[in-house]
């Protein structure tokens, strides 16, 4: 059992201290065994309870202020805020089931007053997220990948579909961080105003909507793993020898990777130029070849077509050690929206998921920097309403430190 648990002891003792023999019982030791416990989410009041205080000579009253709160005169405290939140964005709870969670427990809280909680705290984390957007496009190379989330339409009954787009720095990067943004379309318009200014090196799918950005200065830097993805889905189709070999290929690549994980960008990228650019180029020439024997319009051709027409930007990644070999990190730190929308279903509107986006942004970035979520969002909650904004940068995820 975790050493830091709270104790409970139980002690088990015979009904009477004397044998049955009629001796006195003397005590010489015990046996101890432990078992795990579990009180579901319990409340507590906490007064704040503030003394008025007189000067019998002059009559003058003094009284001291209430503490500054995320919400103003609201009865939540930064810890039950950042539970409510927590629970929806990170464990994927819906408020309505929040809603009877807390009923279970003894103190109903509709759904309504949860929800308006959660976008008062979207807006006032803003400041953070907007400083962590900053230093993101500070980062010379970037991830980018974008997912649908249905989003209700004002005024009608129906949903429609927005995106969620998500911009993250590499493993390899000093700064561990992702910044959602949320938007009411897919044009590449949405990708052109989060980036801005921004001239680096994006690691992305080869969807149509970068393709301004990279005509604009950004390098557009392919993912191997997509190109892969084309010849497991023809091989589990079709069992192709052909996809089963370039599979094969690439994983020799992936091979290297692997080796060249915990390796400094410099011994990185001379690993690939040793042992990862011979098997690039003789994959290249093995694609070259066999697509020459295929027919246009199969699927094998297809497949083949992807990578033949991508080879430049597939293989970018050889000549930085600072690039890594695919887009597989934003993909996995995007994947959080995929469960959450299977639970909340759809966004509000444009704001709600505007306001989702900011705390999903924070939470995700404390846990790739190795912070537990709810020990960081109570912290900031609390700290920020008196934070000053020259200090606002000890709040974020790679600089934060729990204050005792």
């Amino acid at each position: 059992m975790p050493p830091e648990l709270p104790r409970t002891e139980v002690h088990h003792d015979p009904e009477n201290d004397h044998c049955t023999c009629g001796c006195q019982l003397r005590r010489i030791g015990e046996e101890i065994s432990e078992k795990l416990d579990y009180t579901p989410g319990v409340f507590h009041v906490e007064r704040h309870v503030r003394g008025k205080w007189v000067c019998d000579q002059c009559e003058t009253l003094i009284q001291a202020p209430m503490p500054a709160q995320i919400i103003d005169k609201g009865i939540p405290t930064a810890g039950l805020l950042a539970q409510v939140l927590i629970a929806k964005y990170a464990d994927h709870l819906p408020l309505y089931r929040q809603e009877q969670i807390f009923a279970r427990a003894g103190v109903p809280i509709p759904r309504s007053t949860l929800g308006e909680w959660a976008g008062i705290c979207g807006v006032r984390l803003q400041p953070l997220v907007d400083a962590l957007r900053d230093l993101l496009l500070a980062e010379p190379v970037l991830h980018a990948d974008e997912t649908p989330v249905p989003m209700l339409a004002p005024g009608k009954k129906k949903t429609h579909r927005a995106y969620l787009w998500a911009y993250a720095t590499t493993p390899y990067a000093g700064l561990q961080a992702v910044v959602y943004d949320f938007s009411e379309g897919r044009g590449g318009q949405h990708a052109r105003d989060f980036l801005g200014e921004w001239k680096g090196k994006l690691i992305c799918d080869d969807y149509s909507g970068y393709k301004q950005s990279f005509a604009k200065g950004v390098t557009e830097i392919g993912c191997m793993a997509h190109a892969r993805r084309k010849f497991v889905d023809l091989h589990v189709a079709a069992k192709s020898q052909i996809a089963k070999q370039a599979i094969e290929l690439i994983g020799q690549l992936y091979q290297v990777e692997r080796e060249a994980q915990s390796l400094s960008a410099e011994e990185r990228q001379r690993l690939r130029e040793t042992r990862a650019r011979p098997i690039a180029d003789a994959l290249h020439r093995w694609m070259l070849a066999h697509r020459e024997k295929v027919p246009n319009g199969s699927a094998t051709a297809k497949a083949l077509d992807y990578s033949l027409k991508r080879w430049a930007t597939l293989t970018r990644y050889l000549d930085d050690g600072g690039l890594p070999i695919d887009n597989n990190r934003v993909e996995n730190l995007i994947r959080p929206w995929a469960l959450g929308r299977s639970n909340w279903l759809f966004a509000g509107s444009l704001r709600s998921g505007q306001r989702a986006a900011n705390i999903m942004s924070l939470i995700q970035c404390a846990k790739l920097n190795g912070h537990e979520p709810y020990a960081y969002l109570k912290d900031v909650l609390e700290r920020l309403p008196t934070q000053k904004a020259s200090q606002l940068h000890e709040l974020l995820p790679h600089n934060w430190q729990l204050v005792d």
